[in-house]
């Protein structure tokens, strides 16, 4: 017995609107069921897959009535509601690079990009509306035809 793939991740926010936003308009991530647990969040798929129970999970935090989210996952403090923590960055296998960039420069989303010719890759780094890293790998070839590999 062992670890088969990973299942998701999920991000506590204050602002479950901007990372909708992010999560469903700029990776174009699919919500879908989540059952109803006593605190708002979505949970995001990848096209209409919903069997493997989504691959992000936001967390909604509603300031006025904390009592569900505590009561499930207990508390962290605002301070690290920012950013990744000891996780340095959350990667994607994607294609569409041309598509992507253009999508981050009409939205003004900052990235940085990098190629790894040993590895066939070429990276997309953003980052979400909470701060945390997302990395999204295209094929080498994809940079190639745009001329920045």
């Amino acid at each position: 017995m062992g670890l088969r793939k990973l299942g998701h991740y999920s991000i506590r926010t204050t602002d479950l609107e901007a990372s909708r936003t992010f999560y469903t308009e700029v990776l174009e991530l699919k919500e879908g069921f989540r059952p109803p647990f006593n605190f708002p969040g979505i949970w995001l798929y990848r096209g209409g897959d919903e069997a493997d129970f989504g691959v992000v999970h936001i967390i909604g935090i509603d300031a006025n009535d904390p009592t569900g989210l505590l009561a499930y996952l207990g508390d962290k403090s605002p301070e690290r509601l920012q950013g990744t923590g000891v996780v340095d960055h959350v990667a994607f296998l994607a294609d569409g690079l041309a598509g992507m960039r253009k999508k981050l420069e009409s939205r003004s989303i900052p990235f940085t990009e990098r190629t790894v010719p040993s590895l066939g890759l070429h990276q997309v780094f953003i980052l979400d509306p909470s701060g945390v890293t997302i990395e999204l790998n295209y094929a080498h070839q994809e940079a190639m035809a745009l001329g920045l590999a």
